[in-house]
């Protein structure tokens, strides 16, 4: 047993219930949101009485016992999970979290065939499954595809007897204003997001309906209205938010049924294969692992669903709810656990993003001179620098033309080619068409180019405008990272 019933003023109710209790089946203090259990065991063996009080106690208190980290308690054993997008990244470390209490999984995902750059298929994600303890049940699906659903729900009944917790994980992005959104992505973004999330839960209900621990848990963010979250993706924000008002809705909906519908989304960037595809290999320098998703998500799936549902959850607000304070594990980079990148939509202004980025790269070492202009003639010097750092490693490695458009201080437009050749770089149009157009201020791209300003949060605060191949775009990152030595 750890922690004693602690000495309070607020007298406890105690209620006698029947269980099966092993002696080698360890019983813990458990936080809730409404109520703690202080759990002893008969001389019997067979009764244990739970001390419900009316509030939980503070992390801080002596007799909350803290965790290092995340202990699965078989609360989701013989559970059966549909996990969309489970056979890679967050979806798939959800996947096998839950399956360590040996529940049932629905691996559906679009994924049959190995992707040439993305790694994981269904069947992969299911041996996996079943390796770490539980089942799985491996499903084509798109969830565009109402037909493809709707088979992939009553398969999973047929194999499993029923549904009882639905992760809403699949996703689609694209990070690109609204003149650059093509309408396919557009409608791919909504379909996927939105409409799929919808879809899926509506296939589910039914089952949901006939569990005694129904959840539905999306992975979507705040329904937070600040206008520099829109105003550089407004198609992407719209269909994220999507998910979350899914949320907000099926909620209260179902809440007579007690289904508890909720969101989770993390503090930082997670690195995930996708993630790798648009910001470049080194993102795990700046992000956290899945397993914090997978980790809260668990936590989450494990309560009553009465006891939390309308929530708009964060993955390390969710741990430290549980006693895991030490969050330092979850990053990739553990010596980066003070330097990761927030992840999109959450409630931190852009200014203090762009601090973030410089105290990221060491921008102290960077002070400009007394007296000198913030950009004032410095530009042009910039790109004679780069020009002379050029060799034929950093074109093969780029493959990529860009096009700046530079407000400010120095308007102008200027180019990088480093798809051809040993490279060039220069004042006006680029020799050949662009692949990635960014558009910013004048001090902000200096500081771009000298470590200041990390392209992904110059992007993310509105500094940095991209039309084109964002995933070129991001390329920069690299680049900057190996000359801002030299600048």
């Amino acid at each position: 047993l750890t922690g004693r019933v602690p000495h309070t003023s607020t007298q406890p109710s105690i209620r006698r219930v029947s269980v099966n209790f092993t002696s080698s089946r360890r019983v813990e203090l458990r936080q809730h949101t409404v109520c703690c259990y202080f759990a002893t065991r008969s001389r019997r063996g067979k009764v244990i009485y739970l001390y419900t009080f009316s509030k939980p106690l503070p992390l801080s208190h002596p007799h909350v016992t803290r965790k290092e980290k995340m202990i699965n308690t078989g609360k989701l054993a013989g559970r059966t999970l549909f996990i969309t997008g489970a056979s890679r990244g967050i979806g798939k470390a959800i996947a096998l979290r839950a399956a360590q209490d040996g529940a049932n999984v629905v691996v559906a995902a679009k994924t049959a065939d190995p992707h040439p750059k993305l790694p994981g298929t269904i069947y992969t994600a299911a041996k996996e499954i079943e390796a770490a303890g539980g089942k799985a049940l491996p499903c084509v699906v798109d969830v565009r595809d109402e037909g493809a659903v709707r088979t992939a729900v009553q398969n999973a009944v047929a194999k499993f007897g029923g549904i009882d917790i639905v992760v809403n994980n699949a996703s689609a992005i694209s990070l690109t204003p609204t003149e650059q959104t093509e309408m396919k992505r557009y409608d791919l973004m909504h379909q996927i997001n939105t409409r799929g999330t919808f879809l899926v839960s509506k296939e589910c209900i039914p089952y949901l309906r006939k569990s005694n621990h129904a959840h539905i848990l999306n992975i979507s963010p705040p329904l937070n209205m600040a206008p520099h979250w829109f105003s550089n993706h407004v198609a992407y924000t719209m269909a994220k938010y999507g998910m979350s008002m899914c949320v907000l809705g099926m909620a209260k909906e179902l809440e007579s049924a007690n289904i508890a519908v909720n969101a989770l989304w993390p503090r930082t960037a997670i690195h995930t294969a996708a993630m790798e595809m648009l910001t470049g290999k080194e993102s795990d320098q700046f992000s956290r692992k899945p397993d914090i998703m997978a980790d809260a998500a668990y936590a989450i799936l494990s309560k009553e669903p009465r006891l939390v549902t309308g929530k708009f959850l964060i993955d390390d607000e969710v741990l430290q709810a549980e006693g895991i304070t030490d969050l330092k594990q979850y990053a990739c980079v553990p010596e980066n656990a003070d330097k990761l990148m927030p992840d999109f939509f959450l409630d931190v202004e852009p200014e203090k993003l762009v601090e973030f980025a410089a105290e990221g790269s060491h921008a102290a070492s960077l002070k400009k001179p007394a007296g000198e202009a913030a950009a004032g003639g410095k530009i042009e010097g910039l790109f004679q620098k780069i020009e002379s750092l050029l060799s034929e490693e950093i074109v093969r490695k780029t493959g990529a033309v860009y096009e700046f458009k530079v407000k400010g201080e120095e308007s102008g437009t200027w180019f990088a080619d480093l798809k051809n050749g040993t490279g060039k770089v220069g004042k006006g149009n680029p020799p050949a068409t662009a692949d990635a157009v960014l558009t910013m201020d004048s001090k902000h791209f200096f500081d771009m180019f000298t470590g200041k300003l990390k392209p992904a949060n110059a992007f993310m605060t509105g500094k940095l405008k991209i039309s084109g191949d964002l995933q070129k775009a991001m390329k920069l990152e690299k680049l900057m990272g190996g000359l801002k030595s030299k600048l």
